[in-house]
């Protein structure tokens, strides 16, 4: 049998104890045990190795380490600090102090979750959190096979069993260059929407679902022109550029509203208040860390959330008859 097989922590100890208090009795005292059992410990010890690991002084003072002994002092040192880190890391993991904790967002609140993942790296510097974004349908995806430990989405599935928390109010609204013939007019109308060519998101995206039931409502249905784009930020240059007005999350085009290159048209029914959610799978085990953070986000109260300009007041959606 391997030598290394047969040592153990007890008897790495006992040899630590006995080298440093220079005597079997005094480590046996330290140790809560019989000096016989301490002796028998150390002998064990030398009979894997096949050498003395101690040596009696001359003068009858106590025993010290041989040449075999110190070296299994240095590695006994070298396995109790290990021992000890990993013992203190488990315990940082079982308190919620350290750990990794998946996040996953849909892509329109990546244009705040950056901040909050560094105010919870702040608070929980020993928490990894990994940041993972996509479309809505991917998020769902993913929660489906337990690829978060949290998501952040709109509206929370319904299928897997979940427990969601508001977060704070996501408005919807359609935006414009500040140059549209639209732009400055009271009292739009859906007719005047339905002539406009809206750049959407592309199918399985929340915000492409909101804008269709949205328009729906107005009782005109799909837009006359549609122009299909695969980002908010591509939707928000080509708005910029001409090429049409968009129904957005106005979180994603805070910036633009308060420096003026984009602005929201007053359409009937609009802004379209919606909240953030914060969602965590009930049937997913939750690490402490996941446990940790979630109670943070949720302390936050929204305070991550973008600061939009005042916006025009909410028109109410005329109804439609026939």
């Amino acid at each position: 049998m391997n030598p290394a097989e047969m040592i153990t922590l007890r008897q790495l100890r006992a040899l630590a104890t006995v080298a440093r208090t220079g005597s079997m009795t005094a480590a046996a005292r330290e140790l809560g045990l019989t000096t016989p059992a301490v002796h028998s410990q150390i002998k064990m010890l030398e009979e894997a190795l096949g050498l003395p690991l101690l040596y009696r002084h001359g003068d009858g003072s106590g025993s010290g380490p041989t040449l075999a002994g110190q070296v299994m002092l240095a590695s006994a040192g070298r396995i109790d600090a290990a021992l000890t880190q990993a013992v203190q890391q488990v315990l940082a993991f079982r308190d919620g102090r350290a750990g990794r904790v998946t996040l996953g967002v849909v892509s329109t609140a990546k244009y705040f979750a950056p901040r909050l993942v560094k105010v919870l790296r702040s608070l929980h510097p020993d928490i990894e959190v990994v940041l993972e974004v996509g479309n809505r349908e991917q998020i769902l995806g993913d929660l489906e096979r337990m690829h978060f430990d949290l998501a952040i989405m709109g509206r929370p599935p319904r299928t897997p069993p979940n427990e969601a928390w508001p977060l704070g109010p996501h408005p919807h609204g359609v935006i414009a260059p500040p140059d549209h013939p639209l732009a400055g007019m009271a009292g739009l109308t859906a007719a005047d929407l339905s002539g406009e060519t809206f750049i959407a998101r592309e199918p399985g995206s929340g915000t492409r679902i909101l804008m269709m039931r949205y328009l729906e409502r107005l009782g005109e249905g799909a837009p006359r022109s549609l122009v299909e784009m695969g980002s908010n930020e591509t939707i928000k240059q080509a708005v910029m550029a001409g090429l049409g007005i968009a129904f957005l999350s106005l979180h994603t085009v805070a910036d633009e509203l308060r420096n003026g290159s984009l602005i929201t048209l007053p359409a009937p029914g609009l802004p379209v208040e919606r909240h953030w959610f914060l969602v965590r799978r009930l049937d997913q085990p939750a690490l402490p860390a996941t446990r940790e953070l979630e109670k943070t986000i949720l302390s936050l109260n929204g305070s991550f959330l973008p600061v939009l300009p005042v916006l025009p007041t909410p028109v109410a959606t005329p109804t439609t008859t026939g």
